[in-house]
Parts: structure tokens; C-alpha cells; sequence
């Protein structure tokens, strides 16, 4: 078998699909993007690409490595990317090859159903109970929101207490018929997370998710030891080399590599063994698209210390278009409980609606994140 063509397809509400296809009719997906850049991953995907054309698919371990290692530049965020996509596609084709899923490839499954959670937005107390309450009706019990709003380096007690009554409120309204993670998404810096946490440890969230960014991580583990809140970061990490230095240093309870981000199945493989060896849980990050969720489940079936996969059912950046709306086989997708089951289907085990998602990229939109500022006029972490 022999690799013949690599296509990428930009669609809303923000995401891009690839696919692989081959000389014996047999095409993989992938979903490499970093939100609100995908034209710069998808010009990384074709130049990658080069080295693929005419290569045996099964090879992935190799075409891995020769897409790695075979530029004197490599890692980060877009580079990553374009290579997570690929990888994905690769075990698609795979798994279809030999008719299997890729879980049955990776030595089968160590679970029968994996926990889900869901992302709620708003930065209003009203707007994330009406949220939480929709997702219930879903069947889910676990979520994650936001924090704060924009916060200076170090910024008043009035902003912290502001944090914490909206935390404060959907506690009172949920109290423990629900579990929820509290993402500070890079927000808050190192003098204003130690306050942060302290005040909102009485309200046992499940985790607090870049309680400062990957650029300071030597935080973490000072954060941890003034905190019984697990702390959990790595969607901003891009390969074993970044999470072994987060690992040898400690404090992080829960890793999310991100399998549209950091290599795909095979990197993020490492990167779950590598945790576990640290006593260190797996929470994959995906606030993407269906590929993206089957990869990341793929990972999660197989690795002992995966504990939670975020999905992106009604996220409020879902606009134009929803999980499920570009695939076949969305009754394999149905959580029950707040858990879902193995994906039935050969490869990834997503059947992408080829048309829909060629009809929808015709007219697809550059997303981009807002920018904020501070009250000084300085630019505010999103």
C-alpha cells in the first residue's frame, strides 16, 4: 500500500480535517489544528506531507520520526500539530487495513466505558447553571469552566472575590450532584494563583486546570504543595520533552496532552506512560471535533491512568456546526450516564461525511480568539 494524496479541509466552527488516501482505495482522517491558526498548521501539514507521498502507510513509527526528526527545526505548536493530524490518519488507515479498531492494534481495551466532561461557558453564574442544566439533560455530570475574566499580574481582592462567588453559586445551586474543574486557561499569574487557590479550596473542585501557563511551570509544583486541589495543565505542552521536565519536577495531578496538538496517538501514547510511571493521570484535551475526540479515545481505552476525556457537544464555540454534524455513525458517539463506550468501527472508528465536510469547507471561517486588554490598555491573557 502506498500513500497517494493528502487533503485538508477547513470547516466551521473551527476546525480542519485531513485524509489520507491510498492506492488500494483504503483513506484515514486526521484533525490537526490549533484553534484560530488553522491556515498556519494546514500549510505545515502539506509541506510534512512531502515526505509521506509514495511511503508505505503502515509505517508509522518511521514516517513519525522522518516528520519529526527530518527538519533541523521541530516541536512546538504548529509543527505538532500538522504532525498530529498526519499520525492520525496513519492508524486510521491502519486499523481499516486490518479491520480492527486502533485500541485492538494498542493491545486491547483496559475499560469498558470512559468518563466524559464537558466544557460550560459564560462568565455569569446564571449562564453556566442554564449550561450545566442543558448538559444534565445530556446525560453528563462532570464539567469544566472558566475561572476568572481577565486578571492583572496582580490584581485586587475584589477580582478574586469575584471568581469565587461564581464558584460559590454553582456549588450552592449543584452542591455535590456534580463534579466540575476550574480552568484558569492561563489567566492568572504566579502572584495571584497562590490567593486564587487558597480561596477556592473550600469548594473542592475536581481539578484547576493551567493554574499558571506551560511558560511557567516551575510554579506547579510550588502550587501544589500550598494546595489540596489537584492541578492539572498540558494542553500547551507539545511532546514527551515538555512533559518530562513537568513530570521530574512534580505537581501536577492530572496531564492533558492534546491529540490535535502534541503528535497525535503515538506521541501522546508516551507521553500516558510516562505519566503513569509518576502515579500521574491522564485527562486528554479536546474541545474539537469528532476525529479528534475518536483519536483521543483510542488513547484513553488503553492507557490505566486515563481518568476524564473532554468533549465538545454544545461548547459555546461550536458555532455553525456541532460534534456529530460531519459524521455517519453518530449513535456510536451516545454517552450514557456520562460515560461512553468503544467506538465499534475499524480505525479511529469515526465515519466523516465526506460531502458535508467538503460542501462546509467552501465557505469556512477564520476563527480567531478575541484579544483583551487590560484596564491600562496592556494585552490580557485570553
Amino acid at each position: 500500500m502506498k500513500i497517494t494524496q493528502i487533503q485538508t479541509f477547513r470547516v466551521p466552527p473551527r476546525w480542519m480535517f485531513l485524509k489520507i488516501d491510498t492506492d488500494e482505495g483504503i483513506s484515514g482522517w486526521g484533525e490537526p489544528v490549533i484553534e484560530g491558526r488553522a491556515r498556519t498548521v494546514e500549510a505545515a501539514v502539506h509541506e510534512l506531507g512531502e515526505l509521506l507521498l509514495g511511503r508505505d502507510p503502515a509505517r508509522i513509527n518511521d514516517l513519525w520520526q522522518a516528520m519529526y526528526r527530518g527538519g533541523f527545526y521541530r516541536g512546538g505548536a504548529v509543527f505538532m500539530s500538522a504532525i498530529a493530524g498526519i499520525d492520525q490518519a496513519l492508524w486510521d488507515i491502519k486499523g481499516k487495513a486490518m479491520g480492527v479498531p486502533v485500541y485492538q492494534l494498542l493491545g486491547g481495551l483496559v475499560r469498558d466505558r470512559m468518563k466524559i466532561y464537558s466544557w460550560v461557558g459564560g462568565d455569569r453564574p446564571a449562564d453556566i447553571v442554564a449550561g450545566i442544566q442543558t448538559l444534565q439533560a445530556l446525560g453528563l455530570n462532570t464539567f469544566k469552566m472558566n475561572g476568572t475574566e481577565e486578571l492583572a499580574m496582580l490584581d485586587s481582592a475584589r477580582a478574586v472575590d469575584a471568581a469565587v462567588e461564581r464558584i460559590a453559586g454553582i456549588r450552592s445551586v449543584f452542591g455535590y450532584e456534580i463534579e466540575f474543574g476550574i480552568d484558569f486557561h492561563g489567566r492568572v499569574a504566579w502572584p495571584m494563583a497562590k490567593p486564587l487557590l487558597r480561596e477556592l479550596e473550600p469548594y473542592r473542585p475536581l481539578f484547576v486546570e493551567e493554574p499558571v501557563l506551560a511558560e511557567q511551570a516551575e510554579y506547579y509544583r510550588r502550587l501544589s504543595d500550598m494546595t489540596s486541589i489537584p492541578l492539572a495543565a498540558g494542553e500547551r505542552m507539545y511532546s514527551r520533552f515538555e512533559f518530562k521536565r513537568v513530570l521530574e519536577q512534580g505537581g501536577l495531578a492530572i496531564l492533558q496532552p492534546d491529540l490535535s496538538h502534541a503528535g497525535g496517538i503515538s506521541e501522546c501514547l508516551r507521553i500516558a506512560a510516562m505519566a503513569e510511571a509518576y502515579d500521574v493521570t491522564l485527562a486528554p484535551h479536546c474541545p474539537l471535533g469528532p476525529v479528534a475526540l475518536a483519536a483521543c479515545l483510542q488513547v484513553d481505552f488503553v492507557s490505566y491512568n486515563a481518568v476524564l476525556q473532554e468533549q465538545s457537544m454544545g461548547i459555546h464555540y461550536n458555532q455553525g456546526a456541532e460534534l456529530l454534524d460531519y459524521v455517519h455513525n453518530a449513535a456510536d458517539f451516545r454517552m450514557d450516564g456520562g460515560y461512553i463506550e468503544p467506538l465499534p468501527l475499524p480505525g479511529l472508528g469515526v465515519e466523516i461525511n465526506e460531502e458535508r465536510v467538503i460542501e462546509a469547507s467552501r465557505a469556512a471561517p477564520d476563527w480567531r480568539n478575541p484579544l483583551w486588554r487590560h484596564a491600562d490598555g496592556s494585552v490580557a491573557e485570553w
